[in-house]
């Protein structure tokens, strides 16, 4: 039951994360739209954010899978 428990609480804790690191990269793109560069670079900007996205949250699961206190 422990395990579940934890493993349900490590998906929780990544689902959140998932929501905030979206939330902060799609500032950078506004930010960038804003002084013109997305205009331009529109899709290697998005490909290079969704890149830096997916490595953050790969990091973040790995790194709670690994390191959650079980009580």
């Amino acid at each position: 039951m422990d395990a579940a428990l934890r493993a349900i609480a490590v998906f929780l804790e990544v689902l959140v994360l998932t929501g905030i690191i979206y939330c902060v990269l799609n500032g950078v793109r506004l930010a960038a739209l804003d002084f013109g560069i997305a205009q331009r670079f529109s899709r290697p900007i998005v490909l290079f954010l969704a890149a830096v996205g997916s490595l953050l949250v790969v990091f973040f699961a790995s790194h709670l899978s690994i390191f959650y206190p079980s009580y």
